[in-house]
């Protein structure tokens, strides 16, 4: 019976193939990847693989998804109160080095290397981390002793089979604003990504013992609910603030539980009937959020198939479409479901083709993340046709706010230097300093004139690969601010 079903299921895919229409490709559209490091999901392998083997496997996925025209990574640097790179704030990842505190011996630090290399490829590098999740299991003869577990046992608070940072505590609030600065300051982050977790999941019949930061640090009286939601708003604020502070062009995202009410507890909610949202029981307000400025981007975990009763995806996408305020928002998808789910849907290989189609149409919505970044590996008909149907061409990140849609008036002379080592250098001068480089084989009027994108060096350098000009003599670049600006297009003569 199973393999007649899935028979039925090839036949109506190869069928269904030759009539699917996809939307037109925008010129603009966020095409991202999450890379969880957490249990070694994507990478590394293995904590104790060596360095050469971790760096191979991280260019393999940046050159698999780079065939495939994304334009960014989110690569997760922080699971559980540790960290991918080196600081006196957390020990180091045990995904990272097999063994949380342990040095990474064959190098100080392999942030760089994950940034330059995705930079290379013209992709956005956004770094992602977990900032109340402190463990992933109950077993503390685990952690290092520099872990926080042991330095601020106060911070901490068991729920179900991990314990977490207390989110009411100002000393936690201070910590993880320090955490933040300092990955802002060292590296060369394009954003600064958050995902779901902020006040646990609820589990049944399980207690969060924050009662006594309720008692001393809730100066207004609010109730707990009410108080809890308030703490995780004043870490996101403060998080905004002080990357604001530091390179106000670096972005801050979030990427929420997909329901923010149910329309039965707020006639504002989505039409679903989820059984936990981002509001009651994560305690997170992401439509806040937005509303204040406090976050640049938002990503919706959307992982449930378009028609699925409980909480469709097109009711969800077309839910926060419409709640976006000023910020920008992207979907997450997720392809870790395909084939591998109760719900029916997910056996057919259009399904996630389906849904980034449907949002291209949906205003207010510019882009989708995928998690995780070795799902799609798995599933190579599907990533074949979201590659063949809807990212067949190149298309360039947003700019950081539909505010930042107007082109800079601004001068810009580019001279090529000389013809070497297999590119093309040029020094770029500008009135204000650029960030990186659209390359278009004319003027830049449709998405399949972009061969590319390129970061400038430190010192206003530019490395065009003649592989990328494909033996052409004439090029048109348009440069990108800091913040996703655009300058008008110049022509340039290759020699």
């Amino acid at each position: 019976m199973k393999i007649i079903f899935s028979a039925l299921i090839l036949a109506i895919f190869i069928g269904s193939c030759s009539t699917f229409k996809a939307v037109p490709t925008p010129p603009a559209e966020f095409r991202g990847v999450w890379i969880a490091t957490v249990a070694n999901i994507d990478w590394p392998k293995n904590g104790s693989d060596n360095l050469e083997k971790k760096k191979k496997d991280y260019l393999a996925l940046l050159d698999y998804y780079q065939a495939h025209n994304f334009n960014a990574v989110i690569v997760q640097l922080r699971t559980a109160g540790d960290a991918l790179y080196p600081t006196k704030l957390a020990p180091w990842s045990t995904y990272l080095t097999g063994q949380q505190g342990a040095s990474l011996k064959e190098t100080v630090d392999i942030v760089p290397f994950l940034i330059k290399e995705a930079h290379t490829r013209g992709m956005e590098f956004h770094a992602w981390l977990n900032p109340y999740r402190a463990t992933m299991t109950l077993d503390t003869l685990q952690l290092s002793t520099t872990h926080d577990f042991y330095q601020h046992k106060d911070w901490m608070i068991p729920y179900g089979t991990k314990y977490y940072y207390d989110p009411g505590n100002p000393e936690v609030q201070a910590h993880l604003a320090e955490i933040m600065q300092e990955v802002v300051q060292k590296y060369n982050i394009d954003a600064l990504h958050f995902d779901d977790y902020f006040y646990p999941y609820t589990i049944k019949d399980q207690i969060f013992a924050d009662s006594t930061s309720y008692a001393n640090y809730n100066p207004k009286k609010l109730p707990l609910e009410d108080w809890r939601r308030s703490n995780v708003d004043s870490l996101i604020k403060n998080v905004y603030t002080t990357i604001k502070n530091t390179k106000p062009w670096v972005q801050f995202g979030i990427s929420p539980f997909g329901v923010w009410k149910n329309d039965t507890t707020d006639p504002k909610g989505s039409a679903t009937k989820a059984g936990q949202t981002t509001y009651h029981d994560l305690y997170a307000n992401p439509l806040l959020w937005m509303e204040k400025g406090w976050i640049d981007y938002l990503v919706p975990q959307i992982y449930w198939s378009m028609d699925f009763a409980p909480a469709s995806h097109k009711i969800l996408a077309d839910w926060w479409s419409t709640n976006a305020f000023d910020s920008r928002i992207y979907i997450g998808n997720g392809p870790y479901k395909i084939k591998n789910n109760a719900d029916i849907a997910w056996e057919n290989p259009l399904e996630l083709p389906t849904q980034l189609n449907y949002v291209r149409s949906a205003n207010n919505i510019s882009g989708n993340v995928f998690f995780s970044a070795k799902s799609l590996l798995a599933h190579e008909e599907v990533a074949k046709t979201i590659h063949r149907k809807l990212y067949k061409h190149k298309a360039y990140t947003p700019s950081h706010s539909p505010l930042y849609d107007a082109p800079l008036p601004q001068n810009i002379t580019v001279t090529q230097l000389e013809k070497k080592d297999k590119n093309y250098i040029f020094n770029i001068k500008s009135e204000q300093k650029q960030r990186s480089v659209l390359i278009y084989k004319k003027e830049p009027t449709e998405p399949k004139g972009l061969l590319g994108k390129r970061y400038l060096s430190k010192d206003d350098i530019l490395r065009l690969p003649i592989k990328l000009t494909k033996n052409r003599k004439k090029l048109v670049l348009v440069f990108e601010s800091k913040y996703g600006q655009h300058s008008l297009p110049i022509a340039i003569k290759l020699n």
